[in-house]
């Protein structure tokens, strides 16, 4: 592992208004070409051709060129070049099975962004200068920059509720593995607690959309009642419910972040259920609580702060039975519906749910490290484990 880490710092900005209309532009175009590069791939996969980003590097050219696509010129050309770098990455994970085929973006519901290079920018003294602006940004330095960092890239952005961003990507010398420790723990998540370890510790569900439940239903009432359309007051009411969830996703977030730095910090191995979380979510009545738990969030902070810190995180087949098995004597319940929270096995042993399954967690996990392959428990033989094919765990492309 690399001592220094490469991070995006992200920082709230407040543009004048002539930045706020370069930026506005540089968006729009973004995303023209975007989705114009997307369509000519799309029509030339049609017609079972390939064409590269050389190729579409090519058509933005012509397209400048063209009359009617003139307003290209007026903004930087390094953001308009980066989307098509965006887009070719979404092909390449698209070919490499990774994601799905790349949508086109929508003009109300796309994030709006754009990202400059080294040659687009300008950054001296704590001050920021985009391509095309006179001034430097307006940046609250919430927190300082490693020392002697240099960006690599800067990206632009303006949330639904209409806050802007500007992210900058730096290497970070500070981020280095932790000393190594023999503290494991097994994670179980859940919805009446957020998660719940195999040491008996169980941290509770903020549920941070019903907390702010009231408010946000007042304010999508407030917009249902505007006429549709492009008019101001629409809009207005738009940016109040997006500012609703937006306190909602950046509460979430700063719980997350603190609770995964805390059993990164704390464990030298982490094992956890491999989830799936998209078709769990399918479930009408569990749907919303699953989503403001956001598991799957959970999961990538963990996974990219262990690799960071000379961690390791261990998914365990989603199908082990985990909640039905004695951690004690390792017999195997037939059923164990929902609403059983505690149980007591025919060993005599008297079992939390949660936390019974946390410690099975913890144990298959460690299994897994020692054989290469996760453990289900024989259903013939009580206590019996035989090993099987674990499933491997998720990676980022």
């Amino acid at each position: 592992m690399t001592t220094g880490v490469k991070r995006a710092f992200k920082y709230r900005f407040y543009p004048t208004e002539v930045q706020a209309a370069e930026l506005s532009r540089t968006f729009g175009c973004v995303r023209k070409v975007y989705n114009l590069a997307l369509a000519a791939r799309t029509q030339a996969w049609a017609r079972q051709e390939r064409v590269s980003y050389h190729q579409t590097s090519a058509m933005l050219t012509a397209w400048k060129k063209s009359e009617e696509l003139a307003y290209l010129n007026e903004v930087s050309s390094v953001p308009l070049q980066q989307a098509l770098r965006h887009l070719q990455t979404a092909f390449a994970n698209f070919f490499g099975k990774r994601a799905k085929y790349p949508r086109f973006k929508s003009r109300k519901k796309s994030r709006k962004s754009a990202e400059y290079t080294t040659s687009a920018f300008r950054f001296r003294d704590g001050r920021l200068t985009l391509a095309k602006m006179a001034e430097p940004l307006e940046i609250v330095w919430s927190r300082p920059l490693p020392e002697g960092a240099s960006p690599s890239t800067v990206t632009a952005s303006k949330d639904a509720a209409g806050r802007w961003y500007v992210s900058l990507l730096c290497e970070d010398p500070s981020v280095r593995p932790l000393p190594p420790t023999h503290a494991a723990v097994g994670v179980d998540v859940g919805l009446d607690h957020l998660l719940t370890l195999s040491t008996g510790e169980k941290v509770s569900n903020p549920r941070h959309e019903r907390r702010d439940g009231a408010r946000l239903a007042t304010a999508q009432r407030q917009l249902g009642r505007k006429a549709k359309g492009e008019g101001a007051n629409r809009a207005k009411a738009r940016r109040k419910v997006a500012k609703v969830y937006a306190r909602i996703t950046d509460r979430r977030r700063d719980h997350l972040h603190k609770l995964t730095t805390r059993l990164v910090r704390e464990n030298q191995t982490i094992v956890i259920e491999d989830l799936a979380v998209q078709n769990m979510v399918k479930n009408g009545s569990l749907a919303r609580a699953i989503s403001d738990a956001a598991w799957s969030d959970f999961r990538s902070m963990l996974e990219y702060k262990a690799r960071w810190y000379g961690r390791a995180v261990i998914a365990i087949d989603r199908w082990f039975p985990s909640s039905k098995l004695c951690s004690a004597c390792g017999s195997l319940q037939d059923t164990m519906p929902l609403n059983v929270r505690a149980w007591t096995c025919d060993c005599g042993t008297a079992h939390d749910r949660d936390v019974n399954a946390a410690k099975n967690i913890l144990a298959v996990g460690l299994t897994a490290t020692v054989c290469g392959a996760g453990v289900r428990p024989q259903r013939s033989t009580p206590g019996g484990q035989s090993a099987m094919k674990q499933k491997t765990p998720r990676r980022e492309p």
